[in-house]
């Protein structure tokens, strides 16, 4: 999943927050340097990643990419989810999209100072431009296709992998709804169980 995922499945718990979405960009034993609740955030995101990258759809959505972009699908179809994520009424609403994208950067705003180097220089214009937002927007998801090859060492263009998008819109949609529900009830199921633990201790 990219950010808006990994944001909303920290269901506003600020140190989650933090963790979930700084996780890519910390390595190691680097986690131990962040406090135990942003430690639990980047567990909690490699939860997620390893049961989107390895559930059955997603393997089938990253078919559609694969013959272009080799390695890089993944990354792909990790934006497309948010699409998907950024559009389905069961969570939001244009309005609530909105409001969940101010409340999120509000959230991040004092974690800047321990932001891992990459992430913090990112941050800004993750605000600015309203990334999670701009998400329910085609031009939102061409421009954040443009991000995973901006970002990449190998590619050199993200037209074919937006033109596919398209051209298999429905598919990967109908990926999305059936594998979403399984990935919402695990991170369910983990708060429950962090809160136990806290309970009894």
């Amino acid at each position: 999943m990219n950010y808006l995922a990994h944001a909303y499945l920290s269901f506003h718990q600020p140190d989650i927050l933090a963790g979930n979405m700084i996780s890519d960009f910390v390595k190691g034993k680097k986690k131990f340097d962040y406090s135990l609740g942003i430690q639990q955030g980047i567990e909690l995101h490699r939860i997620i990643d390893t049961f989107t990258d390895g559930h059955m759809v997603t393997k089938e959505a990253k078919e559609v990419f694969r013959p272009h972009y080799r390695l890089y699908a993944g990354a792909f179809v990790d934006v497309l989810y948010d699409h998907f994520l950024a559009t389905d009424d069961h969570f939001f609403t244009n309005d609530t999209l909105k409001q969940f994208a101010e409340e999120t950067y509000a959230l991040l705003n004092p974690y800047q100072p321990v932001f891992p180097e990459y992430f913090a220089r990112m941050f800004p214009y993750m605000k600015e431009q309203n990334w999670l937002y701009h998400y329910h927007t085609l031009k939102g998801v061409e421009n954040s296709l443009h991000g995973v090859v901006r970002r990449s060492a190998y590619l050199t263009e993200s037209a074919t992998a937006f033109a596919l998008f398209k051209e298999h819109y429905n598919e990967l949609k109908f990926q999305y709804q059936q594998f979403f529900p399984e990935l919402h009830a695990i991170v369910k199921e983990w708060f429950s169980n962090k809160e136990a633990i806290t309970t009894n201790e």
